[in-house]
């Protein structure tokens, strides 16, 4: 975890309000770090629907294989995150950690260990001694609390600068429902599903198959289009609980993502998780640079956004952004080795609102200047126009600096 805050870090920090039917607590079991709380332990009352999105990596971590299995049955009773160790690559004992974590906090909690969802996040392929859990699970389970979110998101934090929340507040039925978000992420970041690690609290009454079939769909053009390095994560994980409480307050008990009430959550579901997808863009290890990367005028959704990734992944286009150069001949190049259509002589492509390139060329009226001092931005925008179709897709990326390498190349030691 750096000590630097990201210079893209929100100015803004919401305090997240309590969740019905969630309690929260953190603690320091010196799984890695020093120091500092490693261990995050919700509580969730009975009745708790669980969906979740995990990683399509052909390598995943143990705590994944645990949540497959365990989602099928759709009901939560605890979670525990862990950071500093992503129990991956650990083989038998890798699982006999999972079983043991599982078994610990049910104990704790009083519930069934199949009722316990476990993520971890950090070093690959060094045993986790899940031993640890066993001198504060209790401890945990007595101070969990309401109102610990900012704890919660310090907890999973491996690489990143600072905590990841997020939160709404929406109308269903007669009832005002809260959803709260928290996230972690700054590196190995290119999710096939979701991001490294995200869990989600609402406390309205969804069931778990129209919860799943909700944030399957929401993770399409928000976690799923962010990409800070290129790699896949081999612990992606995206939960989402559902308490239910607010039936008690008059809220609808929804038994199918297209059931019409649900209308105003789909949509602040999907704007939190875009929250949340957009801070780990900013907090993308050693970033000076938000990019958002739009391409417009291709053949299909599908293939604008695998010619945005293409662009937004090239280590080239990103030093040109992280030097504040407008370089578009590397962005040329991005697009035409995406495997997507796409025609030379129609190219189009801006930073900004400046249109440095046209029909295969220089545009006629480039003004070096005026691109050299919007380069110099914070954020930037780079828009590329096909000129073949109707379709366009947009992913969020950061520049490549050299604190990259440095925090990578240090990142066991």
């Amino acid at each position: 975890m750096s000590t630097a805050v990201s210079p893209l870090a929100p100015t803004r920090v919401p305090e997240l309000p309590p969740v019905a039917g969630v309690r929260l607590a953190t603690a320091a079991a010196g799984i890695r770090y020093q120091g500092r709380t490693d261990v995050l332990l919700a509580v969730l009352d009975k009745g708790t629907s669980v969906a979740g999105v995990l990683t399509r990596s052909k390598c995943p971590s143990a705590p994944v294989e645990w949540c497959r299995t365990r989602l099928k049955a759709g009901r939560a009773r605890a979670l525990v995150v862990n950071s500093g160790n992503a129990n991956a690559f650990t083989g038998r004992t890798g699982r006999a950690a999972t079983r043991l974590t599982a078994d610990l906090a049910a104990k704790a909690a009083g519930c069934r260990p199949n009722e316990v969802f476990l993520a971890s996040t950090g070093v690959i392929g060094e045993p986790l001694d899940a031993s640890r859990f066993a001198g504060v699970m209790d401890g945990l389970v007595a101070d969990a609390d309401a109102d610990r979110w900012r704890d919660a998101a310090q907890a999973i934090m491996t690489t990143d600068t600072f905590p990841k929340v997020a939160t709404a507040r929406v109308r269903l039925g007669a009832a005002t429902v809260t959803i709260n978000g928290i996230a972690k992420g700054a590196g190995m970041i290119a999710p096939d599903m979701a991001t490294m690690l995200a869990f989600v609290f609402t406390d309205a009454p969804i069931a778990a198959p129209a919860l799943q079939a909700l944030i399957g769909r929401a993770v399409v053009d928000t976690f799923n289009a962010v990409t800070v390095d290129g790699d896949t994560s081999t612990s992606d994980t995206l939960l989402a609980f559902a308490t239910g409480a607010a039936a008690a307050r008059g809220a609808p008990r929804i038994a199918r993502a297209g059931d019409p009430r649900l209308a105003a959550f789909r949509k602040a579901l999907e704007a939190l998780l875009a929250d949340l997808a957009e801070q780990i863009a900013r907090d993308g290890e050693g970033a000076r640079k938000l990019v958002e990367v739009v391409v417009e005028g291709a053949v299909s959704k599908r293939s604008a956004r695998r010619i945005a990734l293409s662009i937004a992944n090239s280590p080239l286009v990103k030093t040109a952004l992280a030097g504040e150069d407008a370089n578009w001949g590397r962005v040329v190049m991005a697009v035409g080795k995406a495997g997507e259509p796409a025609d030379r002589d129609r190219l189009s492509i801006w930073f900004g609102d400046t249109r440095v390139a046209h029909r295969g060329a220089r545009d006629p009226g480039y003004d070096e200047a005026e691109v050299s001092a919007y380069m110099k931005r914070p954020e930037i925008r780079l828009r590329v126009g096909l000129g073949l179709g109707r379709s366009r897709d947009r992913v969020l990326t950061c520049d490549l600096t050299k604190e990259y390498v440095a925090i990578n190349g240090d990142y066991r030691s």
